[in-house]
């Protein structure tokens, strides 16, 4: 039932988004993969640069807290942080879909491209953070991005899944991905005005399947 009403984001998406359309099975393949991690109790690592980048934050905002749900603790959390950060912050706390940014690391990534080199800031990251049955999001709007196909090589040989977000060439980071997303556009602004509803859409079909509504919100099931 749950993923009748992922399907079903995923039609209106489509519809609001006609061009999408032939790229309907990979958006579905992108769901599926990250489902699936999460569903392990894995997590998702992003990275990208420029606009992308900015992307990536956006992304992790809408999966570390309600997007459209609420979200709320279920009791067995609440039995366990309630008692140490008293109920007015419990009842505040959401349910998250653990995901990181890999671009806001300021620190670590200028230290890496000065003492290592530029391109290695992200898959300095993924070689750190990443575990096997993770995932990587990779956007570019040309696939051809250095320092995102280097975190994407990475993330391959430490057993992650790589998911790609490009324009419709899809670069030599959707020859590296697990589940390419290709969108066409003319131009960056195009491609990236794309990728924000594959990627809204994407987080309402994850919010959909891992939490479900009660009367006070939502609850992980």
């Amino acid at each position: 039932m749950r993923e009748n009403s992922a399907q079903a984001i995923l039609d209106n998406l489509c519809q609001r988004y006609p061009s999408l359309e032939d790229i309907r099975e990979n958006i579905w393949n992108a769901f599926c993969l990250l489902r699936n991690a999460y569903s392990r109790g894995n997590k998702l690592l992003i990275c990208g640069n420029g606009g992308s980048a900015a992307d990536c934050g956006h992304i992790v905002g809408e999966l570390m807290k309600g997007f459209e749900k609420k979200r709320a603790l279920s009791p067995a959390e609440m039995a366990k942080v309630e008692p140490l950060i008293g109920t007015e912050y419990a009842n505040l706390l959401q349910g998250a879909l653990p995901a990181i940014d890999l671009t806001q690391h300021h620190a670590l990534n200028t230290a890496v491209a000065n003492d290592n080199a530029p391109e290695l800031i992200f898959a300095q990251q993924v070689w750190g953070f990443g575990v096997e049955g993770d995932v990587l999001i990779g956007i570019s709007t040309s696939g051809n991005a250095k320092n995102v196909c280097l975190a994407a090589q990475v993330a391959k040989a430490k057993g992650m899944a790589v998911l790609s977000l490009t324009g419709a060439s899809g670069g030599k980071l959707a020859d590296i991905a697990d589940c390419a997303v290709k969108v066409q556009g003319q131009s960056t602004a195009q491609i990236q005005e794309l990728h924000l509803p594959i990627y809204h859409g994407l987080c309402l079909m994850l919010e959909e399947v891992f939490f479900m509504c009660t009367q006070n919100g939502a609850v992980p099931h």
